[in-house]
């Protein structure tokens, strides 16, 4: 076994168990829980053999795994938006950002966005950018939010509300830079 091997072998045994229980709590589908377990530790594999060493393991792990989990959200807001629109476009999170095919520039402007957006996430509290996510990216309901977690709509609302404030203020300066463009 070679020591890139080693290495690779090592963080899934370290980080398989919290990994697994970090996408359980956000995929209900132990299938599906699986799935991106796997998809995660595949990316770990394909980043060492293409040279791009991972030197933060554990925390690349989740952010891979988080992006996997939001990846599949969205996939199922889109399909659940196609079903209920019956052919109407729905203003999708996607279409505000730049087309990854516009070209170069597209592309890197996506990518600081989302970049910005991600840490603009992450410095939210727990309870604040969960709501956010779930009702935004997951498109589920305040009233379904309130039945799934036991928190009253009203807090629910609250904690939107004071996500969204957070992330308009956290994100104007690169709001404001790329519109000057």
């Amino acid at each position: 076994m070679t020591q890139q091997d080693q290495r690779i072998s090592e963080a899934i045994d370290r980080d398989r168990a919290r990994l697994r229980n970090f996408i359980r709590r956000h995929v209900a589908d132990q299938a599906e829980v699986e799935d991106i377990l796997q998809d995660v530790f595949f990316e770990l594999v394909e980043a060492y053999r293409m040279m791009k060493p991972v030197e933060q393991v554990t925390a690349w792990l989740f952010r891979v795994a988080r992006n996997r989990i939001i990846d599949l959200f969205r996939h199922r807001r889109r399909e659940a938006e196609r079903t209920e629109s019956d052919g109407a476009e729905a203003l999708q999170w996607e279409t505000l950002l730049p087309s990854p095919d516009a070209g170069p520039e597209a592309a890197y402007a996506r990518s600081v966005l989302m970049e910005e957006l991600d840490e603009a996430l992450d410095e939210l509290p727990e309870e604040q950018r969960e709501v956010f996510l779930a009702h935004e990216m997951m498109g589920y309901s305040f009233k379904e939010l309130a039945a799934r977690t036991g928190v009253s709509v009203n807090t629910l609302l609250s904690r939107k509300h004071y996500a969204v404030q957070h992330l308009r203020r956290r994100l104007q300066t690169i709001h404001d830079e790329f519109m000057k463009r």
